[in-house]
């Protein structure tokens, strides 16, 4: 005898009931942990690249980067983008601020996905939300129609520009926000609503939905499930497999929170951003600041020890231990 629809209901987890409002992405290198959540999509960078190449599970992958590398001459750099186009397109950290770089990198990853039979409409490459770096995904986007996913966003003026500069997608960031907030004032706990991360996201979701920018909005790098509950309704949310576990396990009622009906009735006003004005108010914030250059430090240093890591058993490989 089956169950009744009420305590179906009442029975469904926190992330299928997510699902219905908002797509839901797995932020994680670890193929398994996609394949057990069924998200739409996958998120990665270097620092998830970079643990997933260490797991035993990836060292067939790891291999073929190797060997991709070593038939081209040796070439670690090669061997990087083999690696970084699994499974997702993460281009080198240190390129942020260098923008005809971050172009001919971006499609460079695209030839290769193109050789491995996967079209460019799947991907989305992700670049720094540096001003150089949203001017150089406008060009992806207006000129090679390369989707783009901005990332390290954490100021209003970084989401003003990405909108006008019309990419595809946006990843600001709300744990990371919430980290800063908590290092550098007394409040050290927040209610989920009231969560500087939360109201940041909130804010651009709103913005973009009362002015009618395409871009999706996608939180990322969540802390705990009440975040991403206080943003359920959002475009996108790019979840950690742990998360995405405990909402699984969660039964609790979940209600959208954002509506682009909502956002209508916000106070915002509709603002414009040249790349003086850009570094302006981007300036202004002085939490965004401090974390876009902690985030591009990080990053740029997991691809290093990532190079490392390559070079290393590349140069085993080639004497033969």
């Amino acid at each position: 005898m089956s169950s009744s629809p009420v305590k179906r209901q009442r029975m469904e987890s926190a992330l299928d009931q997510l699902k219905q409002f908002t797509t839901v992405v797995a932020d994680t290198g670890d193929f398994h942990a996609i394949d057990e959540y069924k998200p739409q999509d996958a998120t990665t960078n270097p620092s998830l690249i970079l643990a997933a190449a260490q797991m035993p599970a990836y060292q067939e992958l790891v291999e073929e980067a190797i060997t991709y590398g070593r038939k081209l001459g040796n070439q670690i750099n090669k061997s990087i983008d083999k690696l970084f186009k699994i499974p997702g397109p993460e281009y080198p950290q240190k390129l942020s601020f260098d923008k005809d770089a971050m172009v001919a990198r971006a499609r460079r990853l695209i030839e290769l996905y193109k050789e491995a039979g996967i079209s460019k409409d799947r991907i989305l490459i992700k670049l720094s939300s540096t001003w150089e770096g949203i001017q150089a995904g406008k060009e992806l986007e207006e000129q090679h129609g390369i989707h783009c996913n901005m990332t390290l966003l954490f100021s209003f003026a970084q989401a003003v520009a990405c909108a006008e500069a019309g990419v595809t997608l946006i990843s600001p960031f709300v744990g990371r926000i919430l980290d800063w907030h908590v290092a550098n004032t007394d409040k050290k706990s927040y209610e989920p609503l009231e969560d500087p991360g939360v109201k940041s996201v909130t804010k651009i979701y709103n913005y973009y939905k009362k002015f009618g920018y395409k871009t999706i909005v996608m939180g990322a790098s969540f802390r705990n499930t009440g975040e991403i509950k206080a943003l359920a309704g959002c475009d996108f949310l790019t979840i950690s497999p742990k998360l995405l576990g405990e909402l699984l396990q969660d039964n609790a009622k979940l209600v959208p929170v954002l509506s682009a009906k909502a956002a209508q009735a916000s106070d915002l006003e509709k603002i414009h951003l040249d790349e003086k004005s850009f570094r302006w108010l981007h300036n202004e914030d002085q939490m965004a600041v401090e974390k876009l250059s902690d985030g591009i430090r990080k990053f740029a240093a997991d691809a290093v020890k990532l190079e490392r890591m390559l070079t290393e058993q590349m140069f085993n490989a080639e004497n033969g231990k």
